[in-house]
């Protein structure tokens, strides 16, 4: 195992060793869960949580409320705690509303439109004091307007929340006490900080992409903790690449077993986090089957923190797993995936599932958007 996964699987909490029941520690520790589709972060702590369910994330969400749901770095919807929210937001508000107005102006919405429409949503919501579907909200206006963007703008705003799925809730009768005094950069310093905490040794360009900032506000947030901050040789990458000095101090102290094999669902945050991804180690002829287009990173396999393939889950009556690995691995790893494949596939349909390995697969680049969804339905 080389040093930049054996570093990356301890602090993404994919080791053994750094499993942990404490899920409010595994969401701040990986920066936040990508929450663009639904089953991902329920996945994603399956991963790295011992016995977890999925009421446990539902319990933390929607009735403790240690953990809230925001749109931020490149526009992306991701699920928090509640102390991290405040710098995410503010990092990032100008850019994600500056998007959702343009997409109000495409769809014809003027702002004046937008105002008295995001009025008439916080009296109704407010006399119901409860949440609401788009479809329950949309009704209560008796219009037939689409309203997603307007919702998405009013999240944008913090005058709403995303509540329970597809559900919408005021966002200060969700998070009464939330302080949002930080200026914006002060909030992209805290965000870097986050960043080189969770995904260091990176690249400025990986740090750019990531938030989805402009060079120049990164620039001046790095300068401003360069003393937390050391420039490494990996060796592995040919590369100097940018580190905080408390992962200098814990990366001494790590000792993995080897064969470390992980099942990670679509946009997991350990393959998310970087714009070079030499660092997966992926053969040439195989990165189309793990990135589409424009990206976005299907569900993969994992062997001491490399890509080695790619899994799928069919989700029917009699449920299938399906892996597709890039290259032959020994009985030992394949028993480990095979055990992981069974393990994942039970917790996704509530039922015992059947393995079965493919020997080819179409790359996702050619392949409609969002077959990274599902790599190996035709498979």
């Amino acid at each position: 195992m080389n040093d930049i996964n054996k570093l990356g699987l301890y602090k993404q909490h994919l080791s053994e060793d750094k499993r942990t029941q404490d899920l409010i520690e595994v969401v701040q520790e990986i920066a936040g869960l990508h929450a663009t589709i639904p089953r991902t972060p329920y996945l994603s702590l399956f991963a790295r949580i011992n016995n977890f369910t999925k009421e446990l994330l539902d319990e933390e969400l929607y009735i403790k409320k240690r953990l809230g749901k925001i749109r931020c770095v490149r526009r992306t919807l991701y699920i928090f705690p509640q102390e991290m929210i405040p710098a995410f937001h503010m990092a990032t508000t100008k850019m994600v509303e500056k998007l959702t107005r343009k997409s109000l102006e495409y769809q014809g919405i003027s702002f004046n439109t937008y105002q008295n429409i995001s009025e008439s949503i916080l009296r109704i919501l407010k006399e119901k004091n409860e949440e609401m579907t788009a479809s329950e909200i949309k009704k209560a206006l008796k219009t037939k307007l689409n309203l997603s963007n307007i919702l998405y703008l009013m999240c944008d705003q913090r005058l709403l929340i995303r509540g329970k799925p597809r559900k919408y809730f005021l966002f200060y009768a969700y998070f009464p006490r939330m302080d949002f005094s930080l200026s914006e950069h002060e909030a992209i310093t805290q965000l870097v900080r986050y960043y080189l905490q969770t995904f260091g040794p990176v690249s400025e360009e990986d740090v750019v992409w990531w938030t989805g900032l402009g060079k120049t506000q990164i620039k001046k947030a790095i300068k401003g903790i360069q003393d937390e901050i050391v420039q490494v040789r990996v060796t592995d990458l040919e590369k100097n690449l940018l580190m905080s000095e408390s992962n200098i101090k814990m990366f001494t102290k790590i000792t993995l077993e080897k064969k470390v094999v992980n099942l990670l669902p679509t946009l997991d945050s350990y393959i998310m986090g970087y714009k070079e991804r030499e660092r997966y180690f992926i053969p040439n002829n195989h990165y189309n089957h793990v990135f589409d287009r424009t990206g976005n990173a299907t569900s993969i396999i994992l062997m001491d923190g490399q890509i080695i393939g790619v899994w799928d889950v069919i989700n029917n009556k009699k449920p299938l797993i399906k892996l597709f690995l890039f290259k032959e691995v020994n009985d030992n790893v394949i028993g480990k995936i095979y055990q992981k494949a069974k393990q994942i596939g039970t917790f996704i349909s509530d039922k015992e599932v059947t393995i079965k390995e493919c020997n080819s697969m179409i790359p996702l680049t050619e392949r409609t958007a969002g077959s990274f969804m599902s790599p190996l339905r035709d498979s």
